[in-house]
This record gives structure tokens, sequence and C-alpha cells, in this order.
């Protein structure tokens, strides 16, 4: 009577071990579906006006900035006068990828107008053109300006507005819009009267 409830036994044991590992297969797969899920990779294709440099990177897995990504970004974004690089505030790319969603262009081309500016750049900007601020945010590597081919700059700055992340101005007449990361506010350069406040 011993030995046929020994194989029993055994069957039972061996049923057991197969349940526990098809269970914990079960649990590694959707573990392994929801960490791919939060490591979803974040990119911009970027043009830069000055240089016709491209880039094409993934700057963001997950929640983690690449930092090697980073740093090609802020060459990209150097200042094209001096070749002087500065280090940008992260964030500005989140914008600039959350803008290409925003506009139903997710991952499209964003061309460069301005990225980092020296003092001294921006100085001589100042003193040859209008419409440039004396401590502007792009001394900081806190600001770009950019406009996307076949988007029009006013529904850009419209979606730009509704992020709410931080400064956005309009600058019709040389068609392309400025975001940065200093406090929330607007001003539109040179427009018509609806259009200083207005959506």
């Amino acid at each position: 009577m011993m030995q046929p409830l020994t194989k029993v036994c055994r069957h039972f044991a061996v049923a057991g071990a197969m349940l526990f590992l098809i269970a914990s297969s079960g649990v590694h797969v959707q573990a392994s579906g929801a960490s791919s899920a939060t490591a979803a990779d974040h990119s911009l294709l970027l043009y830069n006006t000055h240089t016709n440099e491209k880039i094409d990177i993934v700057y963001r897995r997950g929640d983690q900035y690449i930092q090697s990504a980073l740093a090609k970004l802020d060459y990209f974004l150097r200042d094209h006068n001096t070749n002087e690089v500065r280090h940008f505030d992260p964030r500005l790319y989140d914008i600039l990828s959350d803008l290409t969603a925003s506009v139903g262009h997710p991952g499209g081309e964003i061309d460069i107008i301005c990225g980092y500016r020296t003092s001294s750049t921006n100085a001589a900007l100042r003193a040859h053109t209008t419409g440039v601020a004396k401590n502007s945010l792009h001394i900081l590597a806190e600001a770009i300006d950019l406009r996307m081919p076949g988007v029009d700059t006013l529904k850009l700055r419209k979606a730009a507005l509704a992020l709410a992340r931080g400064g956005v101005g309009y600058y019709p007449h040389s068609d392309f819009i400025h975001v940065d990361v200093g406090r929330v506010r607007q001003w539109c350069f040179d427009c018509p009267v609806g259009l200083i406040n207005g959506y």
C-alpha cells in the first residue's frame, strides 16, 4: 500500500511544481510588460538652421535622461557664432517632444532658430535687431526658438501655451516661437492687437 501512495505523492509534487513555474512565468511577463512601458523612449529630430546640422536622438528612456544624449544636444544647440557650449535644462527637450505630439506630428522635425547664446552674442543681437531681451534665458540655456516645417506657427504657439510649462513668445513676422522653462507667461512681438493676449 505504501508504494502506490508514494507514486501519488510524487505526481502531486510534480504537478505542483509545474503550476508554480507557470504562475511565476505569468508574473514575470506582466512585470516585463510594465517595465517596458515605463522605459518608453523619448526622442527628438532637430535641424539647426544656422549650421545645417541635423540630429535624431533618443534623449530619455522612461524617467531617466540619457547623459550622453544630453551632451550631444548641448553641442548641437551651441552658440554658432562662438561654438561655446552650455548645458541645457533637459525639461526643454520634454517641451519640444510634447509639442510635436500636441500639433499632431509626434517625433516630427523641429527647426532650431536659436539655442544657447553667449552674453556677447546676445548683446550683439540687441544692438542690431529688436525683440531681444537683455537678460534672455537663451544665455542660461533655458530657452529655444523654433518652428516646425509644415505646421502653422500660430498653431504651434497655441500648443505651447496649452502646455503651460514656461514662457512662450510669438514672432509672426520671423515665423517662429520661443519656449523656455521660466515662469509661465506669454508675449507676442509686433503682433496685431487680437493676437497679443488671445489664442
